[in-house]
C-alpha cells in the first residue's frame, strides 16, 4: 500500500536542449537533447522520491511517448500505475539560448481523452479496499481535453467517501469546481485565489481577507496560496502566517510549484503542525529555483533552507 498517491491526467514528454541561438528560418544546430518525464503529479512524486519519500504516481499513457515516461519514471525508483490511452501523451520542448541563458517553453496540447480512460482513475480509487486507501491523493496539473471540468470535484467526493486527504493544485475551472467538502488543501496562486472568491484580480491588501473567505466558506481546509519569491501565505481555521524564504540564486522557477506540493504532503505524513509543513514545503520549492532547467529540489538545499526558515520564524 501507498500512502501517497499522485494523480496526473495531462502527462508530458519533457524534451529539453541547447543552441548558441535562436534565430527564424534558420537550421539550428542543438545540442544532445536530455528526456523527462513531467506533468504536475508526476513532478511531485519525483520530488517526493528526492526527498526520501516514497508514492505511487498515476497518469495516462499513450503511444511512443508515454511509454518512454513508464522507463524514465521506473528508472528513478517511481512505482506507477497507468491507464493507457488511444492517443500519444504529449511531449514538450525547452530549449535554453546558451549566449543569453534565455529559456523558450514549447508547451504542447494534451491529446484527446475520453471517458473510458479518465474514468478509470476514478474507478480504481472508489473501488480500492480499505487496506490499501492511501492517506493522501494529491491532483496536479492540467486536464487535456475530454476530461470534464468536475473531475477534482469527483475526486473530492471520492475523498470525503474513502476518508482520504486530497491535495489540489491546478487551476481555472478545474479549481473553481474542485472546492468544496472533501478537499483538504488547495495550492492556488493569488489569480486562483481571486478565482475561488469570484474574483478578477485581488490586491495584496485584499489576499488575507479572501483567503480566509475561502476557508470559512468551506472550499477547502488548508489554503497554501503560492506568493512566488515571496514564500507563500498559509490560511486555516487557526488564522493566516506567512513563510518567507531567503535570497537565493536564482537558476529556473520551473518545478518549483510541484516540488512545494512534494515537501508539504512528505511533512503532512509526518504528523507534522501546519506551520511546519508549509515551511518545508517552501524550502521544497525555493530549493528548486536553485537548480537549473527543469530540475526539481535538491534535498540537501531543501533541508538547509528548511533550518534558516526555522530560525528565522
Amino acid at each position: 500500500m501507498h500512502k501517497i498517491i499522485t494523480i496526473t491526467l495531462n502527462p508530458a514528454l519533457d524534451k529539453s536542449t541547447k543552441v548558441d541561438q535562436v534565430l527564424p528560418e534558420k537550421k539550428l544546430r542543438c545540442e544532445e537533447p536530455v528526456f523527462e518525464p513531467g506533468g504536475g503529479g508526476i513532478n511531485v512524486s519525483r520530488a517526493i522520491k528526492k526527498l526520501g519519500g516514497e508514492s505511487c504516481a498515476w497518469f495516462l499513457s499513450g503511444g511512443p511517448t508515454g511509454d518512454m515516461l513508464s522507463k524514465l519514471l521506473e528508472a528513478e525508483g517511481i512505482t506507477t500505475w497507468t491507464v493507457r490511452t488511444k492517443n500519444w501523451s504529449r511531449e514538450n520542448l525547452m530549449v535554453m539560448e546558451t549566449t543569453t541563458g534565455n529559456q523558450y517553453r514549447f508547451g504542447m496540447p494534451g491529446p484527446e481523452t475520453y471517458e473510458d480512460e479518465w474514468m478509470q482513475c476514478l474507478q480504481k480509487l472508489k473501488h480500492l479496499p480499505q487496506g490499501e486507501v492511501p492517506q493522501f491523493v494529491v491532483a496536479s496539473g492540467s486536464l487535456p481535453p475530454g476530461v470534464p471540468n468536475d473531475f477534482c470535484l469527483r475526486l473530492a467526493e471520492i475523498a470525503h467517501e474513502k476518508d482520504f486527504r486530497l491535495i489540489i493544485d491546478t487551476s481555472g475551472e478545474a479549481l473553481v469546481k474542485a472546492a468544496g467538502e472533501g478537499v483538504y488543501l488547495l495550492k492556488p496562486n493569488l489569480g486562483e485565489l481571486a478565482a475561488l472568491a469570484g474574483k478578477d484580480q485581488i490586491s495584496a491588501l485584499e489576499q488575507e481577507e479572501i483567503a480566509m473567505q475561502v476557508i470559512n466558506e468551506g472550499k477547502s481546509k488548508v489554503l497554501v496560496v503560492s506568493l512566488g519569491p515571496r514564500g507563500a501565505m498559509l490560511a486555516s481555521k487557526e488564522g493566516i502566517s506567512y513563510m518567507v524564504p531567503p535570497t537565493v540564486p536564482l537558476k529556473s522557477a520551473v518545478g518549483a510549484g510541484d516540488s512545494m506540493v512534494a515537501g508539504i504532503v512528505m511533512s503532512l505524513l509526518k504528523g507534522c503542525p501546519l506551520d511546519e509543513v508549509v515551511r518545508y514545503g517552501v524550502a521544497a520549492g525555493t530549493a528548486a529555483t536553485m537548480t537549473p532547467g527543469s530540475e526539481l529540489c535538491r534535498k540537501e538545499d531543501t533541508e538547509e533552507i528548511y533550518k534558516w526558515l526555522q530560525e528565522h520564524k
